[in-house]
């Protein structure tokens, strides 16, 4: 008897021998005692089983994410407008990248969601998403849910976002929160190119490790870049690196202390005095650090929280200010409360 159900069978004897159920299994099948007893084997089959180092190919205590089936998915949107509001001028989108254009109010499209058909993201993965707006358009982009970035073998996932702003086109990129699980490797970067005349409001916000299963990051890289460039010149470049010899010391005073929920938020646009005075003034009222500049042309808000559900709670109180001073798709987006 060999392969898989010679070894199943073996595990299944090794448990039964164990527990002693053959011999009073008459007599117990039908109590407590022996519905734990059945538990018992039942679990240690299982552990013996799935741990045999038969079941694995013999290279793969060795696998790298290059030896693994990875994602490789891009999105590309272009918008204009018409009279009828902002039209969809072309679309491209390759698995496992999709967006869908949810239409609340009529025929107008007032919102872009993307979504990652995979569930997740997986070290090697690479993901590309590009947004251009023109011609007066006027759309918020967003995510379907959290993206999910797994525990990787070696290879980091590659996430790259690239907005594209002009002719007095107005674009919010407020996708939801990216949640890092321990020992998952990240490397995303945002590209922003911006006209004069034209507005930004763009996001980007990761919670290390996942609070309800009290994890806490213990290896992992990560790598979060923004590159924006006004009328072709760069005007603000920032990296946010964490890597495997760091993590240990994260929850000092000088670094994040207590902070697992993170948050950049970038706005350019005719009147940087506004939201810049709007997000200081609501800072001591949030339930998170808050400080907020104007470096570049550019409005630069950073947000740190405890815990993902008071850096939203925090988000959402800024972009409900943002919508009542300043015009066009600057709110919350609706998917955020589905």
């Amino acid at each position: 008897m060999n392969g898989r159900y010679g070894i199943l069978r073996a595990s299944v004897d090794r448990a039964l021998s164990r527990s002693g159920l053959p011999d009073r299994a008459t007599r117990t099948i039908g109590t407590d005692a022996g519905a734990v007893a059945v538990q018992h084997v039942i679990a240690s089959v299982f552990m013996e089983y799935t741990n045999s180092s038969v079941l694995l190919a013999p290279s793969a205590h060795n696998l790298s994410d290059k030896d693994l089936q990875r994602a490789e998915g891009s999105c590309r949107i272009v918008l204009g407008s018409s009279q009828k509001g902002t039209r969809v001028m072309d679309v491209y989108q390759k698995s496992p990248l999709r967006v869908l254009f949810p239409r609340t109010s009529g025929e107008r499209v007032e919102e872009a969601v993307l979504l990652n058909t995979s569930g997740g993201v997986a070290g090697g993965d690479r993901l590309e998403t590009s947004v251009t707006a023109i011609e007066d358009a006027s759309i918020a982009m967003t995510t379907q849910a959290a993206e999910k970035v797994y525990r990787a073998l070696g290879e980091s996932a590659q996430i790259t976002t690239n907005l594209r702003v002009r002719d007095a086109a107005k674009l919010a990129w407020l996708p939801q929160e990216t949640i890092v699980f321990d020992r998952a490797r990240l490397s995303r970067e945002t590209r922003v190119e911006v006209t004069s005349g034209t507005e930004l409001l763009a996001l980007e916000w990761l919670i290390l490790g996942r609070a309800a299963y009290g994890e806490r990051l213990s290896v992992g890289n990560i790598i979060e870049r923004w590159r924006i460039v006004k009328d072709r010149r760069l005007v603000w470049a920032d990296s946010f690196r964490v890597t495997d010899e760091v993590l240990p010391h994260l929850g000092r005073k000088a670094l994040l202390s207590d902070c697992s929920a993170l948050a950049t938020l970038v706005y350019f646009g005719t009147k940087l005095e506004t939201p810049l005075e709007l997000v200081r003034d609501l800072a001591p009222s949030l339930h998170c650090h808050c400080a907020a500049t104007l470096v570049g042309g550019l409005v630069v808000g950073r947000f740190a929280a405890r815990n993902s559900h008071d850096l939203r709670t925090a988000l959402r109180s800024v972009l409900q200010q943002f919508n009542r001073f300043l015009h066009g798709p600057f709110q919350v987006p609706k998917m955020w409360s589905c």
